[in-house]
């Protein structure tokens, strides 16, 4: 749990993902669209990753994978993070995190 708590407050997006995961995609997509330069990590790439799969799942996302943290509090997996969007809340949530030059 330590691990993930200090991978997810590096930056201010964060997005825990595996490589095979086509709706982790989807979530990277729509946070480069929003001109958010998320930190991506791929767990399978992790020698813990069961571990952080179990302390991602304990600390409230319906699926380990995507887990999407923005200023290092969990906001939580696909559908959190796509109801946030759909209702007008997500962008105000990562505007301190969009980039200009994206």
């Amino acid at each position: 749990m330590d691990k993930v708590m200090r991978m997810s407050s590096e930056k201010g997006v964060v997005i825990f993902t595996k490589s095979s995961c086509c709706l982790c995609y989807a979530v990277q997509i729509l946070f480069r669209d929003l001109r958010v330069q998320p930190t991506i990590h791929e767990i399978e790439n992790d020698p813990d990753c069961r571990e952080i799969e179990k302390a991602l799942l304990r600390l409230g996302c319906s699926t380990a994978v995507p887990a999407v943290f923005v200023g290092g509090k969990l906001v939580g997996s696909t559908n959190e993070v796509m109801s946030l969007h759909l209702s007008g809340s997500l962008v105000p949530l990562i505007k301190p995190y969009q980039s200009l030059l994206y």
